[in-house]
Order: structure tokens, then C-alpha cells, then sequence
């Protein structure tokens, strides 16, 4: 076996392993390298539009949670270390680049460039796939002065942070008078949160303190002002703190940032299997259905299905321990951009693209803006084809410092991986059913601690040695 393969993976539905192939094969077409226009891994992974070479923070931070998975093929990191390198004295990263000039690209509705601040997120998830504690190091110095920026920029004497509600991606979503997004705080948190997660990794405890102070601060906050009893719901604010009637995926960034106490976690994941709000038949519509600007054509962020959303969503259920539902939904999500992929209709070519119909199958429509949505955009659809795949559908969750591999499944089903690399460690892991019952396959060159959990049913932590081995289920 090649460390330079993929890994493959193993689904009862064979459309599914497809797909996720399929996304590995065309990722190198969307590696550029500036100087000579060639494909290079050398380069950045860029979606050209129009002919410009944009790299943008947000699709950055986001393409590396499946990036990790490549087995090494593709740095996951070389889009984000674009960023830090072009830190300002004063700390200021902006959103968006061309790579050609490597000058920021400043939208004038969003003069300082900034986007949703998720890098240490990012690293957070590096670091856990890969277990490179001097990039901790090296990055860390970046992230505070990005963090001091921010702070001295954007925050307001009442402790919320305002800044234009373009600055977080969802450009015509109806957020009209939005001073204070519930996105941006919620995503500050996060951050917040990993910083000082991050500090821990480096045993730092001044830091650790620092960010959790400012998590605390923020999450208070944002659950006094921002959260809606009637609702259920974290809303925008206008300028002078009242709260904004329309609900928005947005308003979900707050699970991720594990904010919500578990009864009000309760209520906010209920609107998730609404179908007047977000439980439409393709999860998750990025404007709530009972919204008057929502409609069924998608129309950029007045109802599309977007993977990065998603994905937000997802990893929010998760803090909650909601794996069926992020199962269910992740699985849903998938099918849906199956029938893209596979359409019915033999005149249409089928393609992976960066926004769906929220309510049937197809991909979204907007009458104003005909570049949407982005054909084969793997900064987005990669989240789902591969991340949510791997750990969302077949459930597996990785930590290399820590040597674990948690397999959380709510049943057994005949799936797994094959040659996934953990840094110098390749390993195997497969479910399948024989004449003794439920055996799981495992084959691994070192040793790593292995949790199953059937959710309901049995969770067990073994060592794996080196080589191969097999299990089975009911006698443990």
C-alpha cells in the first residue's frame, strides 16, 4: 500500500463511495500555483472565478477539515499559512486575496476585510491530525495579535462585537440592520474557545486563563442579549441591542460554540426537524422556512442548502452528543447532493456545486445572480463528500496525540476505512457480518487505543496492536 493513496472507504451504498472518490480525483485540478499558472500541490487551493485568482479565509479554514484526510497528498494547512503571512503590523488578517498581487480584496460594505475568525478552530483540528505541537508554537503568536485586532477594532462598550453583517459570508441573507451578528460573536466564541484549548496543548496557563475569560464573557452575552424565549432561537441585534425578527443558519453557531444550556440546546435542535423552520427534506435551508423572504428556489442565502453550513450545524449536534440526528442528517444531506451528482434527466450532466433547493431535489437558483451557484465547488462540497463521510456517516472520530480512534455508530452496518494514514501509521478498520456475527477487521502498523461505541448498545475502549486483528461485536 501506498501512503500516497487516499484512503478508501467502505458504504453499503456504493453512490456514496463514488461520490467521495469522485471529490478526491478532481481536487487537484483546483491546485494552482501563482507564479506559473500550473497544478501544483505547491501552490494554493483556489476556485478561479472569472478569471481572478481569489483566495478567501473562509473557504481556507473550512477546506482543511477535509484536507487532513488526504493522507498527506494535499497540505492541509498551505491555504491557511497564506493568511499569516500577510499579517499586518497591527495584527489585522484580512478575508480575501488575489494571489496574483497578494493584496487584500476589500468589499467597500466591508472596508476592513474581515471575515468569521475560525483559525484557531482550524488549528485546533490540525493539531489533532497530525499531533504537530511546534506548529502550535510557531502559529500561536499570529492568533493573538489576530485576536487583538479584532478586540481592539470591532468591539463595543457593551462587550458584543459589531461588524458588517457581510463580513460572515451570507451576502443576501435578509439581515437588514444587523449591527451585532449573532454569526460573528458566536464564531468569536469558538474561537476563543480553541485558543485556549490550544494554550493547554502548550501548557500555557496565562493564555489558557486569557481566552477562557473572554469565551465566559462572550458566552454571557451573547445567552442574555441574543437568545429569543419565544423563538427558541439567537437572533441578530440592530444597533441600539433590540433583537431582529428573522431567523437565519446563522443562529445556529452558537451550538458549535457550546453556548446553550442543554434545555435551551433542546429547543434550538428541535427547530433542526421543523419543517416551518430548518427541518426541510434537504437539511439545512440557510433562512428559516417561515421566514417572508424564504423561498424554494434557494436565491444564494434565502433558503440554498450550503455544505460549509452544514457542517457548522453538525459539529454543533455533536458538542451535544446528538449523533443520530448528525447521522440522519448528514446521510440526508448527502443523498440530496447524490441526485445532483446522478440527475435523473439524461440531457443534464450531474456535478457537485456549493448550494442546493432546500424543499426537493436539485441545485439552488437565484434570478439575480447567474454565477450561482459555483459548479464543482470542493472548497464546500468536499466537507460533505469526504469530512461529514468519514465522520459523520461511517462515525469516525481521530485524535493523533492522543493515539485514539472513537467508531460511534447508532447500529452495525457493513462499512469502514482502509488505509487511513495516522502520521507514519496506516490502519484499517472494517465492519462486516459473518456466519459468527458482527466482526470488526482491524489492521494497524502501531499501537492506538480503539473506543466503539454503539450508541444505546456497547462502548469499549481496547489497545489495537500492531498488525491485524479482529473482534466480535457480541463478545465483547
Amino acid at each position: 500500500m501506498n501512503k500516497r493513496d487516499f484512503p478508501k472507504i467502505h458504504f453499503y451504498d456504493q453512490d456514496f463511495v463514488d461520490i467521495y472518490d469522485k471529490t478526491w480525483t478532481w481536487i487537484q485540478d483546483f491546485w494552482t500555483d501563482p507564479k506559473t499558472g500550473e497544478n501544483s500541490t505547491d501552490g494554493y487551493f483556489i476556485y478561479p472565478q472569472n478569471g481572478l485568482l481569489h483566495l478567501d479565509q473562509f473557504e481556507a479554514v473550512f477546506s482543511s477539515f477535509f484536507l487532513v484526510y488526504s493522507n498527506r497528498n494535499y497540505p492541509a494547512n498551505q491555504n491557511i499559512d497564506y493568511f499569516y503571512e500577510r499579517q499586518e503590523e497591527n495584527g489585522a488578517i484580512r478575508w480575501k486575496y488575489d494571489i496574483n498581487t497578494n493584496t487584500p480584496v476589500v468589499d467597500p460594505s466591508n472596508p476592513e476585510g474581515i471575515g468569521l475568525p475560525l483559525f484557531a478552530w482550524a488549528e485546533f483540528n490540525l493539531f489533532h491530525k497530525s499531533a504537530n505541537k511546534r506548529r502550535v508554537k510557531d502559529v500561536m503568536p499570529v492568533l493573538q495579535k489576530y485576536m487583538d485586532w479584532i478586540d481592539k477594532t470591532f468591539k463595543q462598550p457593551n462587550g458584543l462585537y459589531a461588524v458588517p453583517a457581510v463580513a460572515c459570508g451570507m451576502y443576501n441573507a435578509p439581515r437588514n440592520n444587523a449591527y451585532y451578528p449573532i454569526d460573528f460573536n458566536a464564531a468569536l466564541a469558538v474561537n476563543a474557545m480553541y485558543m485556549a484549548a490550544l494554550g493547554d496543548i502548550l501548557n500555557d496557563k496565562d493564555l489558557n486563563f486569557q481566552y477562557k475569560r473572554m469565551y465566559f464573557s462572550l458566552k454571557t452575552r451573547i445567552n442574555s442579549m441574543m437568545w429569543n424565549n419565544e423563538t427558541s432561537f439567537y437572533h441578530d441585534l440592530n444597533q441600539a441591542g433590540e433583537q431582529l425578527p428573522q431567523k437565519t443558519i446563522a443562529g445556529f453557531w452558537p451550538l458549535l460554540a457550546e453556548m446553550p444550556n442543554e434545555d435551551r440546546a433542546s429547543q434550538l435542535i428541535a427547530h433542526l426537524s421543523n419543517p416551518d423552520t430548518f427541518g426541510t427534506d434537504h437539511p439545512f435551508p440557510s433562512l428559516s422556512a417561515d421566514s417572508p423572504d424564504f423561498t424554494e428556489q434557494g436565491d444564494g442565502f434565502r433558503g440554498s442548502v450550503f455544505p460549509p453550513f452544514n457542517f457548522m450545524v453538525i459539529k454543533g449536534l455533536e458538542k451535544y452528543q446528538r449523533w443520530d440526528l448528525a447521522r440522519e442528517c448528514s446521510i440526508r444531506h448527502l443523498y440530496y447532493m447524490l441526485d445532483g451528482m446522478f440527475p435523473n434527466n439524461p440531457d443534464i450532466k450531474g456535478d457537485l456545486w456549493d448550494a442546493y433547493l432546500p424543499c426537493k431535489e436539485g441545485i439552488a437558483v437565484s434570478d439575480t445572480n447567474p454565477q450561482f451557484p459555483r459548479k464543482r465547488c470542493l472548497h464546500y462540497a468536499g466537507l460533505s463528500t469526504i469530512a461529514l463521510m468519514i465522520e459523520n456517516v461511517i462515525g469516525l472520530a481521530i485524535s493523533l496525540p492522543r493515539k485514539t480512534v472513537d467508531w460511534i455508530i447508532p447500529n452495525l452496518e457493513i462499512m469502514g476505512i482502509e488505509n487511513l494514514s495516522l502520521k507514519r501509521n496506516l490502519i484499517t478498520i472494517l465492519s462486516n457480518k459473518s456466519q459468527r456475527g458482527w466482526e470488526i477487521q482491524m489492521e494497524s502498523e502501531k499501537l492506538y487505543y480503539f473506543t466503539i461505541n454503539i450508541l444505546g448498545q456497547k462502548k469499549k475502549t481496547l489497545p489495537i496492536p500492531s498488525g491485524k486483528c479482529s473482534m466480535l461485536i457480541d463478545k465483547l
